[in-house]
C-alpha cells in the first residue's frame, strides 16, 4: 500500500515538471520606460481670417457702366483704373457749366462798366443816386453769377472725373458685382469690394477662464510681451507666420462666457484670403516634469483610461491614469504614473492582469524563435 502511494506521487510530481516543460512561453510585449519631458500645454480654436481693410466700391454718379479695367480676383494698386462709367453725358454738362460761367463773366464785365460810367456822373448830377445804387446791386449780382458758375463748372468737372472709378488702396479685388452695360445709382450701388492683404487679421471666440490664464502668464496688455499665436491651415499644416494678439473685445458674452479675439499674422504673399477657416494654437503654462503616454498604449473603457506597466517582476498590472489632454499622439498623464516605471505600449492585446511577460524596448525587432519551436506571427507589430 505504501508503495503504491509512492508510486503515485512519483507520477502526479512527473506530470507537473513534464507540463511546466512544455508551458507556452510569456508572450513578447513592446515597452517604454517613462521619464519627465518638459512641454508647454496649448489649445486649439477655431478661426476665420478677415481683411484688416475692406472698402467698398461704390460710384459717386450714376450712369451705364462702359467698362471694366480689372480682372476679377486680382491685386490692384492705389489709384488703378477699375470701372467707366458712360462720360458723354457728365462732359456735356462740363461744356454746359463753362457757356453759363462766360455768359455770366460777360455780363459781369458790363455791369462794372456801367457802374464806372455812374460813379464818374454822379458827381456832375447827370444821373440820380438811385440810378448808381441800382448798378452797384447789379455789378454786385454779377459778380456772385460768376462765382456760381465757377463752382458750377467744378462741380461738372468733379462729375466727370467720378466717371474714371479708381481703387482707394492697395489690396486684391473681388468680383465685379455689375458688368459693362448695367445701371449704376449713385453713392447706392455696390461695384466690388477690395480687400487688404497684409497684414490679415485671425479672430476667433476663446473662454474668460483661458484669457485670464494668458492674461496672468505674459501680460497681454504689454505688447512686447505678447505671446505667439501659431496657426494651422486647414489641411493641418503650419502656416510659417505666426501672429500677435491685436484685440480682445471689452464684453464677456454672459450666455456662455467666452469673447471674441483677435490676432494679427503677416501676410506677405497673400497666402491667406479674407474669410478662411484655420485653427489658432493658443499657448498655455509650462510642465517640466510632464508624463507622455503613447495612445495606443492607453485603453479607455466607459470613460476610465488605464496602462499596463511591468513590475521588476515582468508581471504585467493593469493601472487607472488620469489623462485629459493629447499633445500630438500623446497622452498628457496627470495622475496614475510616475518617471521610471515601464508601460506596455504594442502587444496588449495577449496581456492578462497578474501574468507574466517578456518586455522587449519598443523599436527593437523581436528575436526570432529558436529552429524546431513554433513562432508565433514573427516580427512584433510595430
Amino acid at each position: 500500500m505504501f508503495s503504491l502511494l509512492i508510486s503515485g506521487l512519483s507520477a502526479c510530481g512527473e506530470k507537473k515538471q513534464d507540463a511546466a516543460q512544455h508551458a507556452p512561453p510569456p508572450p513578447e510585449v513592446s515597452v517604454i520606460k517613462l521619464a519627465a519631458t518638459p512641454v508647454t500645454l496649448s489649445q486649439d480654436y477655431a478661426a476665420q481670417t478677415e481683411a484688416v481693410e475692406a472698402v467698398e466700391i461704390r460710384a459717386r454718379v450714376g450712369g451705364i457702366v462702359e467698362r471694366q479695367a480689372f480682372k476679377d480676383g486680382t491685386p490692384v494698386k492705389k489709384g488703378d483704373l477699375l470701372f467707366v462709367i458712360d462720360q458723354k453725358p457728365y462732359s456735356t454738362a462740363l461744356a454746359q457749366a463753362k457757356a453759363n460761367l462766360q455768359q455770366a463773366r460777360a455780363s459781369h464785365l458790363n455791369s462794372e462798366q456801367t457802374l464806372a460810367r455812374f460813379r464818374k456822373l454822379i458827381d456832375s448830377r447827370a444821373i440820380s443816386q438811385q440810378d448808381l445804387e441800382g448798378a452797384i446791386a447789379k455789378e454786385r449780382a454779377d459778380a456772385a453769377s460768376v462765382l456760381s458758375g465757377e463752382a458750377q463748372v467744378r462741380q461738372a468737372q468733379l462729375n466727370l472725373d467720378y466717371t474714371a472709378i479708381r481703387s482707394p488702396r492697395d489690396g486684391l479685388i473681388s468680383r465685379a458685382l455689375i458688368k459693362p452695360g448695367g445701371l449704376v445709382v449713385a453713392s447706392s450701388t455696390l461695384l466690388t469690394t477690395v480687400y487688404s492683404q497684409d497684414p490679415i487679421y485671425v479672430g476667433f471666440t476663446i473662454s474668460e477662464e483661458k484669457l485670464a490664464e494668458l492674461q496672468k502668464q505674459f501680460n497681454l496688455r504689454d505688447e512686447r510681451k505678447s505671446p505667439d499665436f501659431k496657426l494651422k491651415l486647414i489641411d493641418g499644416s503650419d502656416y510659417r507666420y505666426s501672429g500677435k494678439l491685436n484685440f480682445v473685445d471689452a464684453a464677456v458674452d454672459p450666455r456662455n462666457g467666452t469673447l471674441p479675439v483677435r490676432v494679427v499674422v503677416p501676410n506677405p504673399d497673400g497666402d491667406l484670403r479674407p474669410g478662411q477657416f484655420m485653427r489658432v494654437i493658443v499657448p498655455g503654462r509650462s510642465n517640466p516634469n510632464a508624463i507622455l503616454v503613447p495612445q495606443k498604449a492607453v485603453q479607455e473603457i466607459q470613460g476610465k483610461r488605464s496602462v499596463y506597466v511591468v513590475g521588476p517582476d515582468n508581471k504585467a498590472m493593469s493601472r487607472d491614469i488620469v489623462a485629459n489632454q493629447r499633445i500630438g499622439n500623446d497622452w498628457l498623464v496627470e495622475q496614475g504614473l510616475k518617471p521610471g516605471e515601464t508601460v506596455i505600449v504594442e502587444g496588449i492585446a495577449k496581456v492578462q492582469p497578474g501574468a507574466t511577460v517578456k518586455p522587449v524596448p519598443a523599436g527593437q525587432q523581436r528575436k526570432a524563435d529558436q529552429p524546431g519551436s513554433a513562432q508565433e506571427g514573427g516580427k512584433q507589430g510595430r
